[in-house]
């Protein structure tokens, strides 16, 4: 968690070229654009949203309880880290008008209740697993990966929960998950033969090796574009960047396979969905 002066650092450090598309909206002004074409396709939806993102500052974990073990505002447009970039798009697309939103961010952001314990941290044990079980996610990685993809897995142990990194989360022992939680993986040398075929508003999650004392192995996420002929993960970029940014997924794909210390192995690919109408109360105990 970062502290506020660290925060306003940040920001002034990475600011933009251009502001992003929220900024500078009245309530009313943002609002509107919320409650227009609420009926649209959603993969509509999550493009017009997300691309309101571009430019916006990366910084790491911006969003809390407001209180707590983490006090960072439960809500904000001016900096994004990959995770919740694609938090907010979700919940912003979702809505039906701007009243919706936060309820919405809750039911992704949470297995049940808006605490810093109860919240989706770990995505193989609780981001991935909660939003499929509510109906906010469909993983439709063999749909567009074919017979290149691959059974994979992530296994947390008690022990996993003795490293630094684990011990970083603050979780108490009766929070820590444990077990082993399955995922489909597109090798990484193959996700370029299936790339056109994913449709724009797809989730690409990325996946790592596994090690066994780090508590995931996926380390990124972002939303598949595809114009001009070419694909591109719109996302909100750590490093060279620290923006949002639509990226060239060739470029992005080259980049990640030259990371030695913690080897990128593949993606995975999630749709987003628009869950039941009677979903309010559906899955929200599941951990």
């Amino acid at each position: 968690m970062m502290s506020a002066v660290v925060v306003v650092a940040a920001l002034l450090s990475q600011a933009p070229a251009r502001q992003n598309g929220w900024e500078g909206l009245t309530l009313a002004q943002r609002a509107a654009l919320i409650a227009a074409r609420a009926d649209a396709p959603l993969s509509e939806r999550l493009l017009s949203m997300s691309e309101r993102f571009l430019d916006t500052p990366y910084v790491h974990s911006p969003l809390g309880e407001g209180q707590g073990v983490d006090p960072d505002p439960m809500f904000r447009l001016d900096a994004v880290d990959c995770l919740t970039f694609v938090e907010e798009t979700l919940a912003m697309s979702l809505a039906r008008d701007d009243a919706q939103v936060a309820s919405l961010l809750e039911r992704i952001r949470y297995a049940s209740v808006p605490t810093y314990e109860d919240r989706n941290h770990l995505m193989e044990a609780q981001w991935l697993p909660n939003n499929v079980h509510k109906g906010f996610l469909t993983d439709v990685t063999r749909r567009y990966g074919g017979s290149d993809v691959v059974s994979v897995a992530k296994t947390l142990t008690k022990q996993t929960w003795q490293s630094k990194s684990s011990r970083e989360l603050l979780l108490p022992r009766e929070r820590q998950p444990v077990g082993t939680f399955a995922l489909d993986m597109l090798p990484l040398t193959r996700v370029l033969a299936h790339a056109r075929d994913v449709p724009s508003g797809t989730l690409l999650v990325v996946l790592r090796e596994d090690l066994p004392f780090k508590a995931t192995r996926i380390s990124h996420l972002g939303f598949v574009v595809q114009k001009r002929h070419r694909t591109y993960l719109r996302h909100a970029s750590r490093g060279g960047y620290n923006r949002v940014v639509d990226e060239d997924l060739e470029t992005f794909l080259a980049r990640n396979a030259r990371y030695d210390k913690w080897k990128v192995t593949g993606v995975s690919f999630y749709e987003p969905r628009r869950p039941p109408s009677d979903a309010a109360g559906v899955g929200m105990g599941a951990r």
